[in-house]
């Protein structure tokens, strides 16, 4: 039985992880030098508009958008700041902040399309098992860790190491400080409080606008994160990183360090378990399911909508049994694919219509079953009445497509182009337009090979007509550069 593998491809310009669990690509999170993701970042930054009507502010961080600051986010330390003491939760915005002051603030959604980024004045630090909570006192316990004793022994113990070390800051207790000794919550405090000391002296030399803080580079953070998960290996292409993931790991993460391994092979690290190819399958809009069944992935503005079809799949013994196996095999590739492909916001899935209460409910939970295993946090509705479920994901990163991709520039993100015929009979109109306004002796008309085709084989005997009742001669040539839809008709 394979265990989670973690593949690491580094490149100057670009940092790729993969996550491999018994042999399948699971994740894929990727960094590139020019397009770092914010999230975590911390920002001395200025407030550039408040907006009442929509009970928040625009605060200017220094990047090309204004960053949106919602009033819910804004911590009580600024509220006291401002109001003498009160935090008083329903507070309007424009007497929490005000135009021109400065603020620390920190990201917590990334600009996504048109929209700036998140933030929050709640900074929080995180580290291998705490995370900082500055101007807090309160000590907080991840839900994960579901033993009594243990959350008491673990409440108990950052609280005497708060007293011990005279830190007055709060901190929540990650899931990976389950069973965790004493030693190491102690080195993680004294860590968060040097480098919270750190933030602050950036804060007092910096201007507005820039950054105070950065979150650790993607190498280093998936294996912060990788919270007691059981990883068999980690495999690096580069010698380098391969000693700071290692150095990183001895500080933090001992028990992975004998798992970090340097990769030398001649194949490139993704063309193990097909890593490359499948995330070319994650970019199409089709899905092949084992059985012959397929599903068909949309990505709007709005949502995301999933279409399951039997296809080939025509099963063994009825058709409610085939549509009940083609829907099983389904709810487990879209576990998957929602992970892979990173699809958050609203997702809307069709599954095949099924007869029996009971298929309905086995389909539903083998959904949420498959979720459990996924990181990002999700919600999962019923069935509804026209037979679709509908559910959430939690998005924080841009989706994979959209970091690999951008919009067809022939058809401009729609996804289609107008035939050849349709361009034909525009032009038709065109001409006959340029003919009755406009003496010429010849036309000349420019469009694409496949139009150019068409004129002048199924649509030649049109093409006499329309000359015929012009009264002028009609040339065509081919533009290579031209799109299906561009043509011109030229007067001469």
């Amino acid at each position: 039985m394979m265990g989670t593998e973690i593949l690491m491809n580094v490149t100057p310009q670009e940092t790729r992880v993969a996550l491999v669990e018994n042999g399948v690509l699971m994740e894929l999170s990727m960094e590139r030098a020019r397009r770092r993701g914010l999230v975590g970042n911390i920002y001395k930054g200025r407030v550039s508009r408040v907006l009442p009507g929509m009970d928040a502010a625009f605060v200017d961080i220094g990047l090309e958008r204004a960053a949106f600051l919602h009033a819910s986010d804004v911590a009580p330390v600024e509220r006291e700041e401002l109001q003498g003491g009160e935090t008083e939760r329903t507070e309007p915005i424009q007497r929490l902040l005000r135009e021109g002051q400065d603020i620390l603030v920190q990201v917590i959604k990334d600009p996504l399309g048109t929209k700036g980024a998140r933030l929050t004045t709640y900074i929080t630090v995180p580290s291998r098992y705490l995370v900082l909570m500055p101007g807090n006192t309160t000590v907080g316990i991840s839900t994960r860790i579901e033993s009594d004793t243990e959350r008491a022994r673990l409440k108990g113990t950052v609280e005497g190491l708060q007293a011990e070390l005279g830190c007055s800051h709060g901190f929540i207790v990650r899931t990976a400080a389950e069973a965790a000794p004493l030693e190491a919550l102690r080195n993680d405090m004294i860590f968060l409080v040097k480098l919270w000391q750190t933030i602050q002296q950036a804060v007092q030399k910096v201007r507005a606008g820039s950054e105070v803080y950065m979150d650790l580079p993607l190498t280093l953070r998936i294996l912060r994160d990788m919270v007691g998960v059981e990883l068999e290996k980690i495999r690096i292409d580069s010698r380098e990183t391969v000693q700071r993931v290692s150095e990183f790991a001895a500080q933090y993460v001992p028990e992975l360090l004998d798992r970090i391994e340097h990769y030398p092979g001649e194949r490139p690290i993704f063309d193990l378990y097909n890593v490359e190819d499948e995330i070319q399958k994650a970019l199409e809009r089709k899905v092949e399911l084992k059985s012959g069944g397929y599903l068909i992935f949309d990505q709007t503005e709005a949502m995301t909508t999933i279409d399951i079809n039997t296809g080939a799949f025509v099963g063994h013994r009825n058709l409610e049994e085939t549509i009940f196996k083609t829907n099983l095999e389904a709810a487990q590739a879209i576990a998957r694919q929602l992970r892979l492909r990173n699809l958050g916001g609203i997702i809307i899935v069709d599954f095949i219509d099924m007869t029996q209460e009971d298929h309905k409910r086995q389909v539903l939970r083998s959904l949420e079953k498959a979720m459990e295993k996924d990181y990002a946090k999700s919600q999962i509705c019923d069935v509804s009445p026209l037979g679709l479920v509908e559910m959430t994901r939690k998005r924080t990163r841009e989706s994979l497509e959209h970091l690999l991709c951008e919009p067809c520039p022939t058809c401009m993100g729609r996804g289609y182009v107008k035939s050849a015929e349709t361009v034909c009979y525009e032009m038709f109109r065109e001409i006959l337009r340029e003919a009755r306004q406009f003496d010429a002796r010849e036309l000349l008309v420019l469009a694409s090979q496949p139009v150019v085709d068409l004129l002048l084989d199924e649509e030649s005997a049109s093409v006499a007509q329309l000359q015929e009742f012009i009264g002028i001669p009609i040339r065509f040539q081919v533009e290579s550069l031209y799109t299906q839809e561009q043509f011109d008709v030229v007067l001469l």
